[in-house]
């Protein structure tokens, strides 16, 4: 039986028509597993991402979720297709309180909406404490954990995650990785890209890295962590071709 609960086929995308960031790339996501992406800067991972979410046009290739076809799906569709994306950055509304942030998450839960709110303050205790509070006032962890329990609110099986950790102190990277780890207890799948690349592979089920828009190689996190490969790649010495 395929776990994949989703599969990019050798998709090329980018943001301007002919002049594409990504080049065939290539990739699988296995049901309640976290699937990390990584790679040197301009490796097109935050651009895989989004083309998933619809926001970046796909001009070859296939996105299959759930083996339904989502290529360049409008993003105001995902949350029906089972699917929630955290951006890296503006993922809050600052200037509203984080019950407010929640509620408008929850705004087509109608009377299960009470209940659900609950459920997620329940669930992140640090912002149920602080539910009243302007959610531009919480430090830069308990602002992801928002943008988390917002993605949550519409009961996803798959979240994307565009470098969630960027930006935080080493605690709080690692307490937002944890918490996306923690999902996957719950039958969540989660797709990241992550920039801290060691603390990524020590969480991830599965890893691809990507260098220059294209695939260099993927296989088991645990296995890819401290290899010479990566460490290649990273430094720009190594570039891997299909068939290599």
């Amino acid at each position: 039986m395929d776990d994949a609960v989703l599969e990019v086929k050798s998709i090329t995308a980018g943001y301007v028509p002919d002049l594409p960031i990504l080049h065939g790339v290539s990739m699988k996501a296995n049901r309640g597993e976290v699937t990390v992406i990584i790679g040197p800067n301009g490796a097109g991972k935050s651009t895989l991402v989004k083309a998933i979410a619809g926001l970046v046009p796909v001009s070859e290739g296939a996105i299959l979720h759930e083996t339904v076809d989502i290529t360049n799906i409008r993003p105001d569709q995902m949350a029906m297709h089972g699917i929630a994306y955290v951006p890296q950055i503006d993922n809050i509304f600052r200037s509203l309180t984080i019950r407010q942030n929640l509620e408008l998450a929850l705004r087509h839960s109608g009377k299960e909406g009470p209940a659900k709110l609950a459920t997620l303050l329940d669930q992140f205790p640090a912002l149920r404490d602080k539910q009243t509070a302007r959610a531009g006032s919480l430090s830069g962890g308990q602002k992801q954990f928002l943008a988390v329990a917002m993605a949550l609110a519409t009961s996803p099986r798959l979240i994307l995650m565009d470098e969630p950790s960027a930006g935080l102190s080493p605690k709080a990277a690692q307490e937002v990785l944890e918490l996306t780890k923690s999902l996957t207890e719950a039958g969540v799948s989660i797709l990241l890209v992550e920039q801290n690349v060691n603390q990524a592979l020590r969480l991830a089920d599965h890893c691809y890295i990507l260098a220059e828009g294209s695939n260099q190689t993927d296989g088991k996190a645990s296995e890819l962590l401290g290899n010479q490969v990566v460490a290649d790649i990273y430094l720009g010495g190594r570039r891997l071709r299909a068939g290599q």
